[in-house]
């Protein structure tokens, strides 16, 4: 027994669902074509992670913060255990206690341009 008229739901899910549907694939767009937001006064340097939180910029011990960020050169949050050991070219910024908190892994196109190079 089918007590639910099928023929008025439909229409108005299917509305909403392309609504919906537009709207992420819309803002996915959006997001490939903005840019990375790296701050023209973060610093640049060579950083190695030596052992959470601790790490080495330009070869002089330093640590990051406790709620440090560091985005990959695909701007995603890369958490510092996974950078152990590995070298990257960055750019920095420091909190007011003078720890590490932004941290931006630069990507080939970063690292080559000059504007990427020169803080």
């Amino acid at each position: 027994m089918n007590r639910c008229n099928a023929s008025k739901l439909h229409p108005a899910l299917f509305s909403g669902f392309a609504l919906y549907l537009l709207a992420c694939i819309c803002s996915a767009a959006w997001g490939q074509t903005v840019g990375r937001p790296i701050p023209q006064k973060a610093q640049i340097a060579q950083m190695v992670v030596t052992q959470p939180p601790n790490v080495l910029l330009n070869d002089l011990p330093d640590r990051l913060s406790p709620g440090a960020r560091i985005r990959g050169p695909d701007n995603l949050l890369v958490l510092s255990g996974a950078l152990v050991g590995k070298t990257h070219l960055v750019r920095y910024q420091r909190e007011p206690n003078g720890q590490i908190h932004e941290v931006w892994i630069l990507n080939e196109s970063e690292s080559q341009s000059p504007v990427g190079r020169n803080p």
